[in-house]
């Protein structure tokens, strides 16, 4: 004890080093103090690194019997720590939601749940995207809206039409009133929506493939933490679902789910 203490009171400067004493090789304590800008006074031996450097190498000292082992310990300065991940909104990342706008909608010939819709999601041509609304939105509604699309959905033959994405929106715990998310009006078609700040829109990463959104069930990670706030907007946990022109909301419907 009293050969760590002073060794603790002789190290000065910046960074961090993790000393451990031992006799013989029995080791009996271990612990952090600042690194040394200087040597050790005797009967210590130290070998310092230069002054300002962050970390120190690899340095013995002894003391007659006694084994003191002096090695750097890579402790990063507090304001430099990397914030903890976040699974959820790592995955979320993943999706390729779009602002899209509706071209065309009409009623499935083979199905009276569904909608058929032709959707502009700035590709060269628009999708087709069918949609199980008909019992929640007037058919008027849709024609030349703003919506959000989850574009990178393997896509799904309903019932004779092959539907390429998904129509995102807001429902009530008993799914007896939904709304479709609206991006703002500003929005343009084809831009990735993003969850956060404004400043991480350059941050996204790529889209995942729409067969590994299916094999890890990357949809079904994140659409559980999807909800909308006190004011309607749509949130990933604490983060805000965001176009270039604003947060994505829906016209009414707080502390819904989202799907």
């Amino acid at each position: 004890m009293a050969i760590a203490a002073a060794a603790a009171n002789l190290c000065r400067g910046a960074g961090a080093v993790s000393i451990s004493y031992s006799r013989r090789t029995n080791v009996h304590q271990a612990f952090l103090c600042p690194t040394a800008a200087r040597p050790l006074l005797p009967p210590f031996s130290l070998r310092c690194s230069a002054p300002g450097a962050p970390f120190l190498p690899r340095l013995h000292c002894t003391l007659s019997a006694d084994e003191i082992l002096i090695s750097s310990s890579p402790v990063p300065p507090a304001n430099d720590a990397s914030p903890p991940s976040d699974p959820v909104k790592d995955a979320a990342d993943l999706l390729e939601i779009r602002v899209g706008q509706i071209l065309k909608a009409w009623r499935h010939e083979e199905a009276e749940s569904l909608y058929v819709e032709e959707v502009d999601v700035g590709e060269a041509e628009p999708r087709i995207i069918c949609s199980g609304l008909v019992n929640y939105i007037p058919l008027e509604h849709l024609q030349g809206s703003k919506v959000v699309v989850l574009a990178n959905l393997k896509p799904r033959n309903m019932r004779g039409v092959k539907s390429s994405g998904m129509l995102m929106a807001a429902s009530d715990k008993a799914h007896e009133n939904v709304e479709l998310l609206l991006p703002p009006e500003d929005s343009v078609p084809g831009e990735r929506i993003w969850f956060g700040s404004e400043d991480e829109k350059d941050n996204q990463p790529d889209p995942a493939s729409p067969n590994q959104i299916q094999k890890k069930k990357i949809w079904e990670q994140v659409q559980p933490h999807l909800k909308t706030d006190e004011s309607c907007v749509a949130m990933l946990g604490e983060h805000r679902m965001r176009t270039s022109a604003g947060v994505v909301m829906c016209s009414s419907l707080k502390n819904a789910n989202i799907s």
